[in-house]
């Protein structure tokens, strides 16, 4: 066969391939392959998914089809044959499933079976108060299966117009979905992730919608489609998932009726804010100054500085309240009960800080936040039930702080890293909320200094001096005051080889930003021939890479910007010779957004090393993740594989 032909011939194959992977019909191509190329660790693929909504007639419900057409590349997808439908009720009406259809296909004695769903096999079961489940298991599941299924939700909640979730747990060749919304429907829409669309057109279909009495609307039919996504893995350093998995979300702004009525269902800020100026759990509970008159000692009260005054009354709450560990910032809030139990959840504890630094004059306002595990707030419109705890502003003398008086080791200025995420929204009922980034300036530091003498007996031996600051000192302030005994195990038990002696932690207060530890270490070496090796970085910052995946679709969020320095000076006596020690090494990210500096000197019988690497940005877009990937594989090469040799001299 002439080759030009061949390869056309090729390509044919290969189209006729893609285009029934792109439908619900399952072909003998979709049975027989065996793996995905574009990810070779998938244990399933979906090979073909449709939605489509739209508003009925009349009676004006909204109507969900969806298929799914799914490969089992091998026994570890078998749950994936599992299928479950969540159906909304708001205790008054109910969202209803229909035309349930599932199939399961193989190929047996070299033929294409099917094995159909019996209605038998098809179960409901109550979750909570607003939602119920249907489940349904497929049949005849086997490593090779290609399952179908199929169904219709009718729903009477024209606001929650059904989302679209491009992007899951598994990769997907094709998924597509197409909306029709009358006119007189206006919602706001919010593609979230970083996935582009393949496919976004919209047209308008006249007189789609019969509201009765000679009335109709036109409608906006979109139809939105995405290929080839790949599976959203979780990996360190990220928030969660629900603010990066590419998907389609819908909130219902204005209905315009077929009547001439017009309903605003969406609220604005200025309305949101008039309510929660008049909400039990936060307007009300920041006029408590009454209640907290008395509370504070003459010493913090006739302070004259505004800063230490400040600092004084953060830490009277901090020391003095303790935190439920419950966020609760819309629901049972009350300055006065916190007063009373010395107990209470953030809202509590926050807001009789605002109203004790409110009473003695400081400029503060409080912020309502959405935690890392919480997910971003839309910024589109106001959505309370995005939010879920509450910080409080303080400017003083022009400056910006954040406090949070829940955790006794916060420094004054210091938020919990739950907080850490990227925005909140400042309650100012004077001048009007408004949106503020939440943005640490102050970069969190650790920095070991090891200094170390080697003797004739081969004992390695000497102090070490270890600096945590900011948000690395806040796990290691909790670990310590929690159990100090237990705290230092921990560290002979990650280092078993090294003797550790003589531990202190220099303390000033239990929220300050710096904490100090020092210790003394011994270790024992062993000559390899006539020389002895030593790794100078006896410890590390990093042990594995955390960034492993192919490809990161979603940022790189660390919270902070932070640094990392070590220091490491090693004494010899006259039995050695300095043979050889790590090179210098200079590495940057792109941009100049993070720099490996290591820097080494012999002097005589001593020899010195210096280790610098940072992250100049809190949060780093895709774009850098296979530089991020190769500047940790950087570190930990430096850590694990730079040497000090050293040559005993001859007698």
């Amino acid at each position: 066969m002439n080759i030009k032909y061949a390869i056309l011939y090729l390509l044919i194959l290969f189209s006729i391939s893609i285009k029934a992977q792109n439908s619900y019909t399952v072909s003998n191509s979709d049975l027989t392959l065996t793996k995905y190329e574009n990810d070779s660790l998938a244990n399933a693929l979906v090979l073909y998914e449709f939605g489509k909504s739209h508003i009925e007639d009349r009676k004006f419900d909204l109507i969900f089809e969806f298929k799914q057409k799914l490969k089992i590349l091998n026994r570890e997808a078998f749950d994936k044959a599992n299928i479950t439908v969540y159906l909304y009720n708001d205790g008054r009406s109910k969202e209803t499933i229909d035309n349930i259809i599932a199939t399961t296909y193989n190929i047996e004695n070299g033929k294409i079976t099917n094995t159909k769903l019996d209605k038998s096999q098809i179960f409901k079961e109550v979750y909570n108060d607003n939602y119920t489940l249907v489940k349904f298991s497929m049949p005849n599941i086997k490593a090779g299966s290609v399952i179908t299924y199929s169904y219709k939700i009718t729903s009477p909640f024209i606001y929650k117009y059904k989302p679209w979730r491009f992007q899951g747990e598994i990769p997907k060749l094709y998924s597509e979905y197409q909306t029709s919304i009358p006119a007189n429907y206006e919602y706001s829409i919010k593609l979230v992730g970083e996935l582009k669309l393949d496919k976004n057109e919209q047209k308008i279909k006249k007189y789609c919608v019969d509201g009765g009495n000679g009335t109709s609307a036109d409608c906006t039919e979109t139809v939105y489609v995405m290929k080839n996504i790949p599976a959203f893995i979780d990996e360190s350093f990220m928030t969660t998932r629900d603010n990066y998995l590419s998907r389609i979300e819908y909130e219902l702004k204005v209905v315009q009726g077929f009547d001439g009525t017009t309903n605003n269902i969406t609220k604005t800020w200025d309305t949101t804010d008039k309510e929660l100026k008049l909400d039990q759990s936060i307007g009300k509970q920041m006029k408590k100054k009454g209640l907290v008159k008395g509370l504070l000692n003459n010493d913090i009260i006739l302070e004259n500085d505004k800063l230490v005054k400040s600092k004084s009354i953060f830490e009277y709450v901090q020391q003095n309240y303790m935190w439920n560990e419950k966020y609760s910032i819309f629901k049972d809030v009350s300055v006065k009960d916190l007063i009373k139990t010395k107990l209470g959840n953030v809202s509590e504890i926050n807001l009789l800080l605002y109203n004790l630094l409110s009473e003695q004059d400081i400029n503060v306002t409080p912020i309502l936040l959405s935690t890392r595990n919480n997910g971003l707030p839309t910024k589109i419109y106001p959505v309370i039930s995005d939010f879920n705890y509450i910080i409080i502003q303080a400017i003083i003398d022009g400056k910006q702080y954040f406090l949070d008086a829940t955790n006794k080791y916060l420094d004054f200025g210091q938020i919990p890293f739950r907080c850490l995420n990227q925005y909140g929204r400042l309650l100012d009922f004077k001048k009007g909320s408004e949106w503020i980034p939440i943005q640490i300036k102050d970069a969190s530091i650790k920095q070991y200094n090891v200094s170390l003498n080697l003797t004739d007996s081969l004992v390695v031996h000497g102090n070490v001096k270890y600096k945590t600051t900011g948000y690395h000192a806040l796990p290691i302030k909790n670990s310590y005051y929690a159990n100090p005994d237990k705290h230092l195990k921990s560290y002979k038990d990650n280092s078993p080889d090294i003797e550790i002696t003589n531990y202190k932690a220099e303390i000033k207060k239990k929220n300050s930003y710096l904490f100090e530890e020092l210790f003394d270490i011994k270790l024992t070496s062993q000559l390899v021939g006539d020389n002895l090796y030593i790794n100078p970085f006896i410890f590390q910052f990093f042990k594995t890479n955390p960034f492993k995946l192919q490809e990161r679709t979603y940022p790189i969020d660390f919270g902070y910007k932070d640094a990392y320095l070590y220091s490491f000076k090693l004494n010899i006596d006259d039995e050695f010779e300095i043979v050889d020690y790590p090179k210098e090494l200079l590495f940057r990210l792109p941009n100049n957004k993070g720099q490996i500096t290591l820097k080494s000197l012999k002097e005589n019988n001593t020899i010195n090393l210096y280790f610098k690497f940072d992250f100049k940005d809190a949060i780093y877009n895709s774009a850098y993740y296979a530089s991020l990937k190769k500047y940790m594989s950087t570190i930990i090469d430096i850590q694990s594989n730079s040497l000090i040799v050293l040559k005993k001299k001859k007698a």
